[in-house]
Order: structure tokens, then sequence, then C-alpha cells
């Protein structure tokens, strides 16, 4: 009778042991419940609780370690512009020295690449005002910069016509560079920019939301048509991000949107950023305004509606005002944003100092007041709701953007 008395309280122990092994927060095998990480939190050295125990969760941190992303605007390499003769010249430092400062620091890099890829011919000019295309000794050109990768989603991506997006294709997938935003088809064009750094899983989306309204046919990808990835409708859009959210510490999405010349959202950007972070985006920034717009939080996630001329041709002022976008993050949440200033002169960007670069982080900052985006973290906007729900057919219908 003892003996089995004594049998029975030895297992109810050791049942009790087990269970405090399943439920501790360090065993992975369960959770104490989410704990509450403000926007920007720092991690105690050592292994880090994790926030939350999915990818769709606000709160998600990942591993706990950060990775710092840095984002410029516009670059092209036009024959007869001082950035074509850079680039025939020396590929490898065509950007100029003031580039590699720019983004130094930082994990990954990217920018959009305002310009057809092809072999240095245009196979067919697309009938448009300009026609922007540059060799392949681009690639070479932007690795020298220190950039990771780019999109061609914009609405100079195809200006070759079709072979000249093959001939695109072929250079990304010969120099094993990639480019984003374009592909066989719609699959391809939207397809993310996998890395995993410091043990964060990184995801980046590209799409535009600027082609010529006579082009969008031709241009766009669909399920059968090699092109670009459109975010005109932006269902396809909503189901990349969703699909990424699921599977990756950090979302971004790289943008060609906005109105050129105007440094204020246009109607259709805002909406475009509200179902993107409710889709589970972490980072929105974009190009094509040619001039710098604002960017702030939206919720708990960070946008920038737009990065302006990175290196370009012809960029008389305000078209001048250059530089790029530093921004840390942990899983879902924005430790830190930098803007490191720049001005573009003989068509490559040059990094600002002293007072020069304190008037320019003012003026960047003030810019963020025609935006809805807020200086600093709020609530986020997205659940595991909005992160696996259809995009409402308010914002889901065709958008109407300038085709400038």
């Amino acid at each position: 009778m003892r003996r089995n008395r004594r049998l029975w309280l030895l297992g109810l122990l050791g049942f009790l042991a087990l269970m405090a092994w399943w439920l501790a927060p360090s065993s992975g095998r369960g959770s104490a419940g989410p704990a509450h990480h403000p926007p920007g939190h720092g991690h105690i050295s050592g292994h880090p609780v994790p926030a939350s125990t999915t990818p769709l969760d606000p709160d998600w941190d990942g591993d706990g370690r950060p990775v710092t992303l840095a984002f410029g605007g516009d670059v092209n390499f036009p024959s007869g512009s001082t950035l074509g003769d850079r680039l025939a010249a020396d590929p490898a430092t065509a950007m100029g020295p003031g580039v590699p400062q720019l983004l130094s620091g930082v994990d990954l890099s990217m920018v959009n690449l305002e310009t057809a890829l092809t072999d240095g011919t245009c196979p067919d000019p697309q009938p448009k005002q300009y026609v922007f295309y540059a060799p392949s000794a681009a690639v070479s050109a932007l690795r020298g910069g220190g950039v990771t990768l780019v999109t061609e989603a914009n609405n100079h991506g195809e200006d070759c016509g079709a072979p000249g997006l093959q001939m695109a294709l072929t250079t990304a997938q010969q120099s094993g560079y990639r480019v984003l935003g374009i592909g066989q088809n719609a699959a391809q064009a939207f397809s993310p920019y996998r890395i995993t750094i410091n043990g964060q899983k990184i995801a980046i989306i590209a799409a535009t939301q600027v082609i010529d309204s006579d082009l969008q046919a031709a241009w766009t990808a669909t399920p059968t048509q090699p092109g670009l990835a459109s975010a005109y409708d932006v269902t396809d859009l909503v189901h990349a991000v969703e699909a990424a959210r699921k599977v990756s510490d950090t979302v971004v999405v790289f943008l060609h949107w906005g109105t050129e010349l105007d440094a204020c959202p246009d109607p259709d950007q805002q909406p475009l950023a509200d179902v993107l972070v409710r889709a589970g985006a972490d980072v929105i920034v974009g190009s094509h305004a040619h001039v710098l717009l604002g960017g702030g939080y939206l919720g708990s996630a960070y946008v920038d509606y737009g990065l302006g001329n990175f290196a370009f041709y012809n960029a008389p002022p305000p078209t001048d005002q250059s530089g790029s976008l530093v921004v840390t993050v942990t899983g879902r949440h924005i430790d830190g944003v930098t803007w490191r200033p720049a001005i573009i002169e003989n068509e490559v960007p040059v990094p600002l100092t002293g007072a020069e670069a304190a008037s320019a982080l003012v003026a960047w900052n003030a810019a963020r007041a025609c935006t809805d985006a807020s200086p600093t973290p709020e609530s986020s906007l997205a659940t595991s709701e909005s992160e696996t729900s259809p995009a409402p057919a308010t914002v889901a219908r065709q958008l109407s953007v300038d085709s400038g």
C-alpha cells in the first residue's frame, strides 16, 4: 500500500515537472503570454524571449536580433549623360564615392532602377516621351556602390518593349543580381526577395502604381504574360504581402508611386499604404516623384512616400535633393529610422554634413506635414484577421494614378 502511494507521488511530481518545462518561455514549447514591447524596444543580452509566437502578431520580433536596411530612390544611366559616361568609363565606380557612404554600415540596400536593363541597345523603343535604357554593366555599377538589389517595377522598366524585358531577365539570371518587380509572369514579378540576416527572415516585394495608361495592358505581368508587377489592381500585391507575412520576420514593400514633382502623397498612395500595412507590411518605401516626400509611422509600420532621386541625370532643384533612408528593424518592430541627406552634383549624390545636413533634416521632417504619417509609432493597424483577409473592395479597385 505504502509502495503504491510512493509510486503515485513520484509519478505526480514527474508530471508536474514535465508541465513546468513545457510551459516555460525558454523551452520553446510554450509561453507565459505575449510580452509587451513598444516599438523601438531593446533586448537584454543573452537569448531573447519571443514577444509572440507567430509572424502574424504585430509584436513579433523573430529571434530578437536587429537588421539594418537602407533605401534610395531613382537611379539611371542614360546614354550621353554624365552617369552614362561614368558607366562606360568604369562601371565599378560609376555611382561615385558618395553612394557607399550613404549605404555604409547596413545589412541590405535597395534602390529603384529607373531604366530598361538591356545589352546596350533598345530593340523596341516604346511610344513615350522618355525612353531610358542601360547596358548590363549597370549591375557592376550597382554592386560597386554597395546596392544589394533593385526594382524595375516602374514606368521605365519596359521602355525597350518585351525584347528589352527579356534582356533584363537574362542579365539578372546570368549575373546572379536580383531585380525585383519583373518576371515571365505575375507570379515571378511579385515573387519576393528572401534573405536571412542575423537569423531574421527578410522578404522584399516590389510593384508599380505608375505605368503610362496606353501601355498598361502590354506592360502588366499576368499569369501568361511577361511584364511588371502592377499595383493598379492591388489584389496580387496584397496576396504577395499576406503570403510573405506568414513566413517572414520582416516584410518590406518597395513601390513606384506618387505624382511627378508633387511633394505630397497623391490620393492613391495613402489608401494603398493603409491596405498594405493591414495586410502585413512592416516597411513601405518608394519613389517616382523625383522630389522628396514625407515619411513616418502608419500605426506601428513605417512608410516613406517618396525617396526622390538617388543618382540621376539632369537633376535641377528641388530634384537634386537626395539621400538614403536607413531603417533598423527587429522582426516587426521599427527600432530606429535615420535620413542621411545628400545633394546631387554631376548626377551623383554627395552626402551633406554640418549645417547643410541639419537644414536638410529639418526640411525632410517638415515634409511629413501633408501625409497621414506620424512622427512616432502608434498602435498597430494590422491584425491576424486583416493579414489573412482579401483586400477591401474599395481598395481593390483599379487605381487611377499619374502616368508621367
